[in-house]
């Protein structure tokens, strides 16, 4: 006797073995068994595969049943039928608020709270170790912190993707406002926006109340460390892998908030040419950043100074942020599975290539609409994972073949010497894109009335993309629909085409002190690079502090690609394949803290080191790729190594 299963003709004997996998799969899950413990156990091959002993390996065969969390398993849902949200400003908090009833302090906060028996503070612990005496502030005194926020993580039970009512309301992991009641304060995603400006220090203190027990979906765990990615900070607030904090802690996160070279070429300052502007914070915590930011724990962190004001009548005259409404407007890409059971976000701790979903949210929502009036507007567009590349365009739905243009302003937070005008951008996980897009001069030109900012990036597994770009017009790939309402109204902002420039991008005339070789690569089922896996006891090398250095990554995985991120200073790309990199269309000039490692890529980097001291991780930002070893920690002292090949 013999089933029809979604397309496929099975035996009754391996009907019974794809339940039997789902099944176990489903409480390996539940149990929180790391890539770690399941080679101990016996059920992970050399090639990271589950082993056909275990019951297990059938499960991408099992079709879209209950429990089942693959592609192309997820509810059908209705596009368009939400607004697109806009997460809050991070409110500002003063030291008398009670969340501060323990100041700030250089040192961390060691005091054993005799509710848990933990330190009160989470810093100064390494790996869940505490470490007495290690982690202070550095630069603490010389630019005291003048802001202060809150937040809190936290779990909501009653968060909407969608108001579609073929899904329920989610459980997710969030950040709040800083408030003490969950019922007036819940904690969202993306979390609160913070906004901050340089030469104005600033703290914001993070409390983890996050559940104890097995977490919803069966992945998550309730340890954090806080990356804000990817500011020039040191380790101490830099939100490091290792660096993590128990639920019922709290954590201090503190930023001189001086652009680099503050301590060395450009006292007292900094660079003004190395200003960020769209910057981003989420969970780090070892072997589990997928996991937790998949979750939720992640929002944007932006940046003003003298120039980029967001006060369009003022400095580069960018589209304002301090409006209302609000014309620079921060996107956050998150692509999602949902069990075609419960209706809930799922997550497969198995899926060690990757998780690639089939709902597309921004900002939370699956594709949302937005009403733009006929103006420019400045979307920082950032691909949050886990493992989803985009190449987004602009389509005219009621006419898919033209070909609309818009400017790129912006890499990785890092305003270009100049606007440039594309037709389409591509981003792996955590870069950041900074467009105008002008919708009068489209209404008038393209006779459009909406538009869809659509992703035609083919991609059909976590490893990479195929670098097929689908047709246009296809509304399974819509990210977000842009609705021209109204006459044109007053723009106070500058026109790309006519201006402005922005910063000068540093020179790469200097002679690098070394030259340093990185292979990422598979290796034993997992991801390495130069052989060797993820280890928070271990140190690859030293850079030498005001120095300059070259790096040159390659990419030796085979059928894999990866976004890898470098913490605490931005490079410049010297050469992709022995070529410069390209100005257009898929822009990859300017300082950038992401770089796509591509099919059989090899980059060369240039970097320049100032300032802080200590560890610092380079990981690829496929988090799953990240969870599974592909990270190493390296750091920054006054004397540096000769370690050409770490």
């Amino acid at each position: 006797m013999y089933f029809n299963v979604f397309g496929k003709k099975v035996s009754r004997a391996q009907w019974k073995q794809m339940l039997n996998a789902q099944k176990n799969r489903r409480e390996l899950i539940a149990a929180r068994l790391d890539r770690r413990e399941l080679f101990k156990l016996g059920l992970l091959t050399s090639g990271g595969y589950l082993v056909a002993k275990s019951g297990l390996s059938a499960w991408a065969d099992g079709g879209c049943d209950p429990g089942t969390c693959q592609l192309g398993c997820s509810p059908t849902t209705t596009p368009f039928v939400d607004p697109l949200t806009i997460s809050p400003v991070l409110p500002e908090r003063q030291l008398s608020d009670p969340g501060f009833a323990m100041a700030p302090t250089v040192c961390p906060n060691s005091a054993i709270n005799p509710a848990n028996g933990l330190p009160f503070e989470g810093r100064g612990q390494f790996n869940g170790v505490l470490r007495p005496g290690t982690d202070c502030f550095q630069f603490f005194n010389q630019f005291p912190p003048q802001k202060f926020f809150i937040e809190r993580m936290r779990q909501n039970t009653n968060f909407r993707i969608t108001s579609d009512p073929r899904i329920p309301p989610q459980t997710i992991w969030g950040f709040n406002q800083g408030g003490t009641d969950p019922t007036t304060d819940p904690a969202i995603f993306p979390g609160p926006t913070i906004v901050t400006r340089y030469q104005t220090p600033m703290l914001v203190r993070r409390f983890n109340e996050l559940p104890s027990g097995a977490p919803a979906g069966g992945f998550g765990v309730p340890e954090t460390s806080t990356h804000l990615h990817n500011f020039h900070s040191g380790p101490e607030s830099d939100g490091g892998p290792c660096r993590w904090f128990f639920r019922g802690q709290y954590f201090d996160y503190y930023h001189t908030m001086q652009q680099a070279g503050f301590s060395f070429d450009f006292p007292p300052n900094g660079d003004v040419n190395e200003s960020l502007s769209t910057l981003w914070y989420h969970d780090h915590r070892v072997d589990h950043t997928a996991e937790n930011v998949y979750k939720g724990l992640a929002g944007f962190h932006l940046i003003f100074n003298q120039f980029d004001t967001g006060d369009e009548t003022t400095g580069f005259h960018l589209p304002s942020f301090f409006s209302t409404p609000q014309f620079d407007v921060p996107l956050f890409l998150a692509d999602k599975l949902i069990d075609p059971g419960t209706g809930q976000l799922c997550f497969d701790t198995f899926g060690f290539d990757g998780l690639v979903g089939d709902k597309l949210l921004v900002n939370g929502k699956i594709q949302p609409f937005f009403e733009v009036q006929k103006r420019r507007y400045r979307f920082r567009v950032l691909d949050g994972g886990p493992s989803r590349f985009y190449q987004f365009f602009l389509t005219n739905p009621d006419n898919p073949s033209q070909s609309i243009p818009f400017w790129q302003i912006a890499n990785d937070g890092n305003l270009l010497p100049q606007p440039i005008q594309i037709t389409s951008a591509r981003i792996g996980v955590a870069e950041r894109v900074d467009i105008i897009v002008d919708f009068k001069q489209i209404a008038q030109t393209f006779g459009a009335t909406r538009l869809w900012l659509e992703n035609r990036l083919e991609q059909t597994n976590g490893r990479a993309p195929t670098d097929n770009i689908l047709p246009a017009g296809q509304i399974q790939n819509a990210l977000v629909e842009f609705r021209i309402v109204g006459n044109p109204v007053a723009d106070g902002s500058v026109d790309p085409a006519t201006g402005p420039r922005f910063y000068n991008l540093p020179s790469t005339t200097p002679t690098p002190r070394i030259t340093r070789n990185f292979k990422f690569e598979r290796s034993n089922g997992q991801w390495a690079i130069n052989g060797q896996f993820m280890d928070c006891n271990t140190i690859r090398f030293t850079v030498q502090r005001n120095s300059v250095e070259k790096w040159v990554l390659e990419n030796s995985s085979g059928g894999w690609q990866h976004p890898i991120h470098i913490h605490f200073e931005e490079f410049q790309i010297l050469s992709i394949n022995g070529q410069p990199p390209p100005s257009s269309p898929l822009v990859q000039t300017g300082r950038k803290d992401v770089v796509r490692l591509e099919f059989g890529t090899t980059v060369e980097l240039f970097f320049r080191f100032r300032d802080f001291r200590n560890d610092y991780p380079m990981h690829c930002h496929n988090t799953i790729h990240e969870d599974h070893a592909m990270m190493l920690l390296w750091q920054v002292q006054d004397v540096g190594d000769s370690n050409t090949e770490p």
